[in-house]
C-alpha cells in the first residue's frame, strides 16, 4: 500500500481561502507552500519596484519565511492573506530604506527617455524597475517613507485603502491622507502629463 502524498494537491486547495490554508499549515506545514505559490510573483514584483531586481528575490523569500514563522498569529477571520503579506514585505523594505532611496536616485539620474507617452501608462507598470522613468524615480525618492509606502501599496500592489490600512496597521483615514499628500508632491515633480500615473487606483 502506498503512503499518502504528504503535500496538498492543487485540487485540495482549489477554492480554499488563504485563512483555511494557513490554519491547516499550523499543524501540517507543507500546506503553506500554497500561500507561497499564490503570492510569490506579486510580492517579488512589488519588492523589485521598491528596491530593484537584484534585491527582489531575497526580500520576497524573507517575506515568506517571516510569514511562515508568524502563521500561528495570523488572524483567521481574514480570508485573504494579501494585505498581511504586503505588510510584511513593506516592513522588510523599510529595513532597506537607504538602498531604496539610492535605487530611485540612481534611476532619477539616468538619461530622460523620449517616450513621454509612458507617463500615461498604469503606475503598476511604471514602477517596475525596467520602466520607471527618471522623473518618477526622483519623485518617489523625495517622498517620506510613510507616504511612499501608502502610495505604492495602492498604485503598484493595487491594494484597496482598507487593505493598506491593514497592511500598515494605520487607520484608513491616514491612508487617504498619505496617498493624497504623495500624489500632490508627485504632480509637482512630474507635471500634468503624469496625472494618470499618480491618480491611478
Amino acid at each position: 500500500m502506498h503512503d499518502p502524498d504528504p503535500y496538498p494537491s492543487d485540487t485540495d486547495a482549489e477554492g480554499t481561502t488563504d485563512a483555511a490554508i494557513i490554519e491547516k499549515s499550523r499543524h501540517e506545514p507543507e500546506w503553506f507552500s500554497m500561500i507561497f505559490d499564490r503570492y510569490f510573483t506579486s510580492i517579488r514584483r512589488y519588492a523589485a519596484a521598491r528596491l530593484g531586481p537584484s534585491a527582489a528575490d531575497d526580500v520576497a523569500a524573507e517575506t515568506f519565511l517571516a510569514a511562515f514563522d508568524q502563521r500561528d498569529r495570523y488572524d483567521l477571520t481574514c480570508p485573504e492573506a494579501r494585505a498581511w503579506l504586503y505588510g510584511i514585505v513593506t516592513n522588510l523594505i523599510g529595513r532597506h530604506r537607504r538602498s531604496e532611496i539610492r535605487f530611485y536616485r540612481a534611476l532619477g539620474r539616468s538619461v530622460t527617455r523620449d517616450d513621454v507617452g509612458n507617463h500615461a501608462d498604469r503606475v503598476a507598470d511604471q514602477v517596475a524597475a525596467e520602466q520607471l522613468s527618471p522623473a518618477l524615480a526622483r519623485g518617489l525618492a523625495g517622498l517620506s517613507k510613510g507616504d511612499r509606502d501608502a502610495l505604492l501599496l495602492i498604485a503598484c500592489a493595487q491594494l484597496r485603502y482598507a487593505e493598506v490600512a491593514h497592511a500598515l496597521s494605520i487607520p484608513i483615514g491616514t491612508v487617504g491622507s498619505r496617498v493624497n499628500r504623495a500624489r500632490r508632491k508627485l504632480r509637482k515633480t512630474l507635471g500634468p502629463t503624469a496625472r494618470e500615473v499618480v491618480d491611478h487606483g
